[in-house]
């Protein structure tokens, strides 16, 4: 898929004349007769094949002076599959500017972390995407902006500044680029109130919590909720997360300040509230929760993979679109892991549980159970090792990657490239396969990262009939790349206690 799907136009005329909402994101339709774009499920009667022209990505098409769809929202579609199945240097910085990356510290700031030259980052992103950096950072802040405008009742320049504008010029001509309409008229469009400098502001359509804002998060369907919202809610952390009334909960440490996210399985969407202490962090927010349930995986195409093994077929045919659960923070999840290590959930729970009320950044939670911020590794650096309630091995290990996040030895981000950090961090004392594919496949992303060695999936292979042993068991997986993380959550769903007792 590197060269683009946008440049198959025979497949992209067959989905757009098909409506087929798999392919959202994957591409866009620019109308040259209109001079708007769709994403390919747009409910109006499609264009001639000769008045379409295909984008890469909503930055391309604006770009290239088209407006956004008023119908289809185009710029609302689930993000391209490909940044989440990919960890070259485009997949990398397309998940960077989606943290926010470029709105915070410039195209400078991105190639750092990339480890290339902004000249390298900019033609790269441009001969794929058909953008650079800056333009899909404004695609964002537009999109941004649209939610604030249609969703609250914030006066506009309060919204142009948590969007990440530089001026309020800026923000009113980059919306009446994109959607054909002012702030005013969007908003308007939305509440059918009228806007003016001296109407009154229309009434939120969110509670009056402050900050607090609710919106969908789209997915490709199907969606299989189990075993996303079941294995959060049973690994929560107490204090750090809970599940409460149909929904998971948990605290955000986000660049401007700390969030709460609560998120809802609806059948075609996960309703999102987000309750943040500085609106800038709003991008960042929906970025970290749609790569915590894993909303742009294309699971039709993981499927169909997986089904064509006879041994998975049932599995998938039983509870089609299983997702990987994953992270909002990735150092987070590391320590978590190794505070796992060789122990029950409840046990783990309990060691996180006490860590957090010790070092742990206190939070006010007024519509629940919340109290803090997981402790970053530099808070834990101060703590005496003496007081983990652990082996002393254990303790070493977890002290050492405790040492190495803190430093910046080791960075573990949205930017990590799977296969060395997955090499540094076996690298360190304590640290086996396991350890290091389960934060290869939950707190990075790696669609194919596999744990032969877990005992729940052991005991899964057994009773599939499948090798159990980890070399065995391995070789017979390569049928399933690149998805193995995908085999493994249904090879999960086999087994009573799939996340007890891991090793390391």
């Amino acid at each position: 898929m590197q060269n683009g799907m946008h440049s198959d136009r025979e497949r992209c005329v067959r989905a757009v004349q098909s409506k087929d909402a798999r392919f959202d994101g994957w591409f866009f339709t620019a109308v040259l007769t209109t001079g708007i774009y769709c994403r390919p499920s747009c409910p109006v009667v499609p264009p001639k094949p000769g008045n379409m022209a295909f984008y890469p990505s909503a930055a391309a098409c604006q770009q290239a002076g088209f407006r956004a769809c008023k119908r289809c929202r185009p710029d609302t579609s689930p993000g391209s599959p490909e940044w989440n199945q990919r960890a070259d240097l485009v997949a990398r910085a397309m998940r960077l500017i989606a943290d926010g990356v470029v709105d915070r510290e410039g195209v400078p700031g991105l190639a750092a972390r990339l480890g290339y030259s902004s000249r390298q980052v900019e033609r790269q992103l441009r001969a794929e995407l058909g953008a650079g950096p800056l333009a899909l950072a404004r695609a964002q802040r537009a999109q941004t902006a649209r939610l604030l405008i249609e969703t609250t009742a914030l006066p506009m320049a309060e919204i142009a500044f948590a969007a990440g504008f530089a001026s309020i010029r800026t923000f009113n001509d980059t919306v009446r680029e994109v959607y054909a309409l002012s702030p005013g008229d969007l908003r308007t469009r939305a509440t059918g109130r009228p806007t003016s400098r001296t109407a009154a502001a229309p009434a939120p359509t969110t509670p009056t919590t402050p900050g607090a804002l609710s919106l969908r998060l789209p997915f490709r369907a199907p969606l299989n909720p189990d075993n996303l919202f079941g294995h959060l809610a049973a690994t929560a952390v107490p204090g750090v997360e809970e599940w409460r009334d149909g929904s998971y909960r948990r605290t955000l440490r986000l660049p401007y300040g700390h969030g709460i996210a609560a998120l809802t399985p609806r059948p075609d969407h996960i309703a999102c509230r987000l309750t943040l202490g500085d609106l800038r962090d709003l991008p960042v927010a929906i970025s970290r929760c749609r790569r915590l349930l894993d909303l742009d995986a294309d699971p039709v195409a993981i499927d169909d993979q997986l089904r064509a093994d006879p041994v998975l077929a049932p599995l998938v045919d039983k509870g089609p679109g299983r997702r990987v659960p994953r992270t909002v923070d990735e150092a987070e999840f590391a320590l978590r892991a190794v505070l796992g290590q060789q122990v029950s959930t409840a046990a783990a729970r309990t060691h996180a549980a006490r860590l957090v009320t010790a070092h742990g950044e206190p939070v006010d939670d007024p519509e629940g159970g919340l109290t803090h911020l997981f402790p970053s590794a530099g808070a834990l650096a101060a703590l005496d090792p003496e007081s983990l309630a652990m082996p002393r091995t254990r303790r070493t290990t977890f002290t050492t990657l405790v040492r190495q996040l803190a430093g910046g030895e080791l960075h573990l981000g949205a930017d990590s490239d799977w296969q060395e950090s997955r090499t540094r961090l076996l690298a360190l004392p304590g640290f086996g396969p396991w350890t290091a594919d389960v934060i290869s496949m939950r707190a990075l992303g790696d669609p194919d990262a596999f744990l032969p060695t877990d005992l729940g999936i052991r005991r899964a292979a057994q009773e599939l009939g499948l090798p159990s042993t980890p070399a065995a068991l391995t070789a017979r997986a390569a049928a399933w790349r690149p998805w193995r993380a995908y085999a493994v959550q249904y090879l999960w769903a086999t087994d009573s206690h799939p996340i007890n007792f891991l090793p390391v």
